[in-house]
């Protein structure tokens, strides 16, 4: 109960009900406030119920939100006037829509507001407008652009800057940008919207001479960072990037993170850590984008000493410590990550933590932990989609994925015929997922068809990681010669593992007229990986060529390279053994080589 009426003042005085307002949070509190209003009449004074919805249409509990619209409607709405000069009230309720979870209702109501002969003025016909942006209606946004020029709004700095707004959020650059050619007067607003929309469709010459051209008066941060951003993303300008950022007047967080940014997206860590130096100020993104850095270089020692010196460490941080270690195959360095998260009090995991801790669970098999996760989603109410009836091409490509890794190509290609079945669209991802599959199956004509349904069918072109599954499927399966002329017809640039696949095949099948050529091709482009050097000395010692396998690995010693063993991890009662290649240092070694004889 939120009241007890005693306020030194008569029962039906408006005093206590307007003191209470400020204390309603839910429906209880709702009822008692509406019965108040009821048994004591003042349901019916005006400047009160006028108050309701002023302070609850903008309220964050959405009981009150409701109540504040049903008041509206049903008190003061439709009451009778010679004139409706404020569209006051009725701008707070078509607020609470465009503003809230259903902004289709703004459109509604304002034209229920046109209807009854309100005077709409200029708020009215941004909130309208933001309402249309936020649901992509281009065409109802038009309508309302031909009602500002019919009442006199047309050349209105605000409201034309939210037509620009609106144009850009739906797409419509050119539409955008003759609004903005129109103009009579221009501020910051009306540039730094076009200069962003033209950043965001990577037509960066366009930002760049609407910069230039802007008055000194206008150019302010955002105009600066939303060009810095521009350049730091695209390939081969960062250096233009540098450039402005050494000229800017004055500098914010924003304009160091996206310098950052772009310097870890080029690999550039030394340049991306001279700047992290340099900053006067650092927050959370900051951190999380040199974390994010280093892990992709495979420097993860380096990140996790930067995790554990950042100060009040967030969820962004340790999301992109857990995906280092995840990328970098560490997987239980990741699961360590995810409980020290649950063991801080003001660290909540969100959807990108499960999907990262989901995904180092499946990579280890420790299905105890995903168990004990699944029953931490359904404990903390997260949304587990995949229980929907509607199912995602996510959720198939997930299923896919599953029963790739576990050997199950058959099945992975009957869902992928289910989905054509049932005309869901697959994505590149589904595809790459099918064809690993089909490799590890031996399912050659099955891979052949998926290849050519990506292709033909869903019009699809193929990436470099489609290509590399059809090379190692047809390498797996022997076919040396096909999958050597399917590198040479490629219409992209094959890399170094599509190279490594095709080499690792002709030495599983003795194929040295294939295979010399192609670990010659590899060590040109990538002297440094030890990999092709052993796969090109094995395939030696195995044709009894002992004189060329020692040459190989002479080359290894002069360069100084070493092979990294490889390593496998198997769980048994909660307990993970870890083994390398010819490993006998496990305490039960005898027995584990005794059960393998």
């Amino acid at each position: 109960m939120i009241f007890c009426a005693n306020y030194n003042q008569p029962w039906n005085s408006t005093l206590p009900t307007l003191l209470l307002l400020q204390k309603c949070k839910t429906c209880n509190d709702v009822n008692q406030i509406h019965a108040r209003m009821i048994t004591t009449g003042i349901i019916r004074n005006t400047t009160l119920t006028a108050k309701v919805v002023v302070t609850f249409s903008s309220s964050p509990y959405r009981p009150l939100i409701e109540f504040a619209r049903y008041i509206f409607f049903t008190r003061l709405a439709f009451q009778i006037c010679t004139k409706q000069d404020d569209p006051f009230l009725w701008n707070a309720i078509i607020k609470s829509y465009s503003h809230g979870l259903d902004p289709k209702q703004a459109l509604v109501v304002f034209c229920l507001m046109l209807e009854n002969g309100v005077c709409v003025d200029k708020f009215s016909l941004s909130l309208v407008l933001k309402a249309c942006s936020r649901l992509g209606l281009v065409k109802e946004g038009m309508q309302i652009h031909g009602l500002l020029r019919k009442i006199n709004f047309g050349s209105n700095l605000f409201l034309q800057n939210c037509l620009i707004s609106l144009y850009l959020k739906c797409g419509f650059l050119e539409f955008a940008r003759q609004v903005f050619d129109k103009m009579p007067i221009r501020d910051s607003v009306s540039y730094n919207s076009m200069i962003d929309g033209y950043v965001k469709s990577d037509k960066i010459e366009s930002a760049r001479e609407l910069f230039d051209s802007m008055p000194i008066r206008e150019k302010n941060l955002i105009s600066w960072n939303s060009m810095i951003c521009g350049y730091a993303q695209q390939k081969g300008r960062l250096q233009i990037a540098w450039e402005l950022f050494e000229k800017m007047p004055e500098r914010d967080l924003i304009s160091w993170n996206s310098m950052i940014d772009g310097c870890v997206k080029r690999g550039k860590m030394d340049d991306a850590k001279t700047l992290f130096d340099r900053m006067p100020k650092r927050d959370s993104v900051s951190w999380a984008n040199m974390i994010n850095g280093y892990a992709k270089l495979g420097r993860v020692d380096i990140a996790r000493g930067l995790f554990d010196e950042m100060p009040g460490r967030d969820v962004v941080a340790c999301n992109s410590m857990m995906g280092g270690y995840l990328q970098n195959g560490c997987c239980l360095e990741a699961l360590e990550i995810f409980h020290g998260m649950l063991c801080e009090n003001d660290l909540c995991p969100d959807d990108a933590s499960l999907l990262l801790v989901l995904s180092a669970i499946a990579r280890l098999g420790h299905t105890d932990k995903g168990v004990a996760v699944h029953h931490y989603l359904e404990k903390n109410e997260f949304s587990l989609n995949g229980k929907h009836e509607e199912k995602s091409v996510d959720h198939w490509n997930a299923m896919i994925n599953g029963l790739a890794i576990h050997g199950l190509g058959e099945l992975a290609f009957d869902l992928l015929m289910e989905m054509e079945r049932l005309s869901i669209e697959p994505d590149d991802i589904t595809f790459i997922a099918v064809l690993n599959a089909c490799g590890h199956a031996g399912l050659v004509k099955e891979g052949l068809f998926c290849f050519e349904l990506m292709r033909r069918i869903h019009k699809m072109e193929p990436k470099l990681q489609h290509y590399g599954c059809m090379v190692d499927i047809l390498g797996r399966a022997g076919r040396i010669q096909e999958a050597r002329r399917f590198i040479e017809d490629m219409p992209i640039e094959p890399n170094d593992v599509i190279w490594r696949t095709l080499l690792s095949a002709c030495k599983n099948y003795d194929n040295l007229n294939a295979g010399e050529p192609a670990a010659k091709h590899l060590i040109a482009i990538n002297s440094s990986s030890s990999s092709s050097y052993v796969l090109l000395s094995n395939m030696f010692a195995g044709l009894g060529m002992w004189n060329d396998a020692r040459r190989v690995r002479s080359m290894m010693k002069e360069r100084n390279l070493k092979k990294i063993p490889g390593c496998s991890w198997i769980e048994l009662e909660g307990v993970v053994h870890e083994f390398f290649v010819q490993d006998k240092s496990h305490l039960q070694a005898p027995e584990i080589y005794s059960m393998l004889d």
